[in-house]
């Protein structure tokens, strides 16, 4: 009921704001359970999937999206309280994964659709990342149930980093046929298949996106970048310092040439 009511009120808005465009909304079962893994280039795409979709689907949250203080934090802890999103703590790395998997496969055996995004974290430069092998591929294996790609397009251009106000526009939304990892059940814990599955999912995702691909972690990326900016900052305070430098020994060679007239 909560669901319902959140989502009328909050899906409804925004279907009328952006209308998004949506392809290969047959793939999704009428019934039944299945694990939808997503791109995800921005935090307004937790909204626009579930918007467009008749059933609920649950994603996996990061914790601090219940935490944050403010009103806009408690506007958004609200928001996935309401829609029944899974709060997940990140703090540990294997606490996390086995808090994923469990709560993906309680998920499924209820019956219900499943959303995950295997990239871990939102793209930091709109490109596709290497998909993390644990929790999709695990809940897959452990429960059999299909996987349908879905590649979320242009969410990211709504409301850029550091942008209050959002872009009015219309992102896109297409959804791949489901696949089937049935041939691997019971290989849950083996790390080639865990690699496989999930590689077979990122390509599927990648030809629905359209986006560049790059073989490393979101996460690595995010550090690379973090460092690179870090380094630059560092760089221009050095040169800012030795033009200072530079400028007082000028200063000084004049008073030195003056006094010596």
């Amino acid at each position: 009921m909560i669901y319902g009511a959140m989502k009328f009120s909050i899906g409804g808005p925004l279907k009328l704001a952006f209308r998004p465009w949506v392809e290969g909304l047959e793939n999704i079962p009428a019934e039944g359970p299945a694990i939808l893994a997503s791109n995800h280039l921005s935090f307004s795409d937790s909204f626009f999937l579930p918007a467009v979709l008749d059933r609920k689907v649950t994603f996996i949250a990061k914790a601090e999206y219940f935490t944050t203080p403010g009103v806009k934090g408690r506007m958004t802890a609200a928001f996935f309280k309401g829609v029944g999103q899974l709060p997940v703590d990140r703090s540990g790395a294997r606490g996390a994964g086995e808090a994923a998997v469990k709560s993906g496969i309680d998920v499924i055996e209820r019956g219900e659709l499943f959303g995950i995004y295997p990239e871990g974290t939102r793209s930091p430069d709109g490109r596709l990342y290497r998909g993390k092998p644990g929790g999709l591929a695990r809940v897959a294996l452990a429960t059999g149930a299909p996987v349908i790609p879905v590649a979320m397009i242009d969410t990211e251009k709504i409301q850029p980093p550091g942008k209050v106000m959002p872009k009015l526009m219309r992102p896109g939304i297409r959804i791949g046929k489901p696949l089937d990892f049935t041939r691997y059940n019971g290989m849950e814990h083996d790390r080639f298949v865990l690699r496989a599955v999930t590689d077979e999912v990122m390509y599927e995702i990648m030809k629905l996106s359209g986006q560049e691909y790059v073989d490393i972690y979101a996460t690595a990326a995010k550090r690379q970048m973090a460092d690179a900016a870090k380094a630059e900052k560092q760089a221009l305070r050095e040169a800012e310092q030795a033009q200072k430098e530079a400028a007082k020994a000028a200063e000084a060679e004049t008073e030195e040439g003056r006094a010596g007239t």
